[in-house]
């Protein structure tokens, strides 16, 4: 059924949060931005040029709010579509998909919209705009899209952090090319939502330290999000008292300082799997770190040579919150259920859960004296080759340190206790691997 302009205009002044929007002598919808998402957006939310960055902690409600407003403005503007970006396609399901559904939803324009889940695809249903889901691991998607209404004038890539690479992003620059059309008041903007772990990021240097004048470059924190209430504050200032390293950047929204890394013998590469797997003398390997609440439960997967010292991380399970049924699920259906995967030996009880719930292969990693640093011993003598999906692997090796001395300032002969999950894993990994006793892990 067509939806008439009129009706939409009687459903907004009547129906959409009068209390939170007003009219326009114009007829258009005034957005009363600080009821809607709460304070710190304002010149997020007005910015018009071409590139809107903001790094921020976690529950700083950037990407809410920038859900909400791709929702808000392609209602306004008929001519507008939008892109939503992530390194790896995956991911984009559970992350910006989920917020603009959440932003529909929140604006109380659900009849309004027609959501797909296979392909990923909005469409805003009076006009036919759309907004497209894409990622960077299938790049010749990302460049051939076309668009049916208007023009494809805005791009948000979300935890922009994980892209690498500045020349994968200026492909995607690229994208956002054409003419708008006449007098439709369009501009064309790229946002980029991310967390700032590492201080040496081209992102920092490109619209941080030298902005352009088309640039706005901010930071935001959780201090700006009113909605939290007294046990979400409670963990940032837990956090505080015994992570300040952490705090000042998942807390903050500081510039993470990375020095000192356990691990320097890694590289990002694209590698085909099979191929690998064909090298004689290769062996997969899978290691699992039990999460918590809060904390991830993460799968490791990898292939390892031991005559060319040589490492493949190809794949990831990266998820807070599992259950043990729920990690059984997952592991499965990535298809590793019939693997041998060494597991945290702190977790027994979950281990048989996990055997009773189809992982025949698991089993605990060993104890042993110095364990972690026998590891990393064992670890830093192979040259470690990353898949680029690997993205939350790539976020730890890329920021796990050695601990610092508070004091004297000198570097300890530990790690610091964070960006571990995934190199835990890895070192239960390949705990079959290295020799004796000497090189068991916990």
């Amino acid at each position: 059924m067509k939806i008439s302009s009129q009706h939409i205009f009687e459903y907004q002044k009547r129906i959409l949060f009068p209390a939170k929007y007003s009219l326009c002598n114009s007829g258009s919808i005034k957005v009363k931005l600080p009821e809607i998402v709460g304070k710190g957006y304002g010149s997020f939310w007005r910015w018009k040029g071409r590139y809107r960055v903001c790094k921020g902690s976690r529950a700083s409600k950037k990407s809410k709010t920038t859900a909400l407003w791709y929702i808000t403005n392609i209602m306004k503007y008929p001519d507008a579509n939008a892109l939503v970006i992530r390194k790896t396609f995956r991911t984009l399901k559970d992350s910006c998909f989920t917020e603009l559904r959440w932003a529909i939803h929140r604006l109380g324009v659900d009849a309004f919209w027609e959501i797909k889940e296979s392909p990923l695809e909005m469409t805003y249903k009076p006009t036919g705009q759309k907004i497209y889901f894409r990622g960077l691991d299938d790049p010749l998607k990302v460049t051939s899209i076309t668009v049916k209404t208007g023009c494809l004038c805005w791009m948000w890539i979300e935890e922009a952090y994980e892209i690498g690479l500045e020349d994968d992003f200026n492909m995607l620059d690229e994208s956002i090319r054409g003419a708008v059309p006449e007098g439709s008041g369009l501009f064309k903007q790229i946002t980029l939502t991310l967390n700032p772990w590492n201080e040496h990021h081209w992102i920092k240097k490109r619209f941080f330290d030298h902005p352009e004048d088309e640039v706005l470059a901010m930071t935001t924190n959780y201090k700006c999000n009113e909605w939290l209430d007294a046990a979400d504050l409670k963990v940032f200032e837990t956090m505080k008292k015994q992570n300040p390293r952490r705090y000042r950047v998942a807390g903050l929204g500081d510039w993470g300082i990375v020095d000192g890394l356990v691990y320097e013998n890694w590289e990002e590469k694209l590698f085909g799997i099979e191929e690998v797997k064909a090298i004689t003398g290769v062996q997969s390997v899978f290691g699992l770190d039990f999460g918590y609440t809060n904390d991830p439960s993460a799968l490791f997967c990898g292939l390892i040579d031991q005559n060319s010292k040589t490492i493949w991380v190809f794949d990831e399970m990266y998820q807070p919150g599992m259950s043990n049924e729920a990690i059984a699920r997952e592991i499965t259906q990535m298809g590793y259920g019939k693997e041998k995967i060494t597991a945290d030996s702190a977790e027994p009880k979950s281990i048989d859960r996990l055997h009773e719930l189809g992982l025949k292969g698991i089993r605990k990693a060993r104890k042993g004296k110095d364990s972690i640093n026998n590891g990393i011993d064992f670890l830093q003598d192979y040259h470690i080759m990353v898949h680029p999906k690997c993205v939350n692997f790539l976020t730890e090796i890329g920021n796990y340190t050695w601990d610092t001395d508070t004091k004297t300032g000198k570097k300890q002969n530990r790690p610091v206790d964070d960006f571990n999950h995934l190199m835990d894993a890895m070192r239960y990994a390949v705990e079959s691997i290295a020799k004796g006793d000497t090189f068991s892990f916990d």
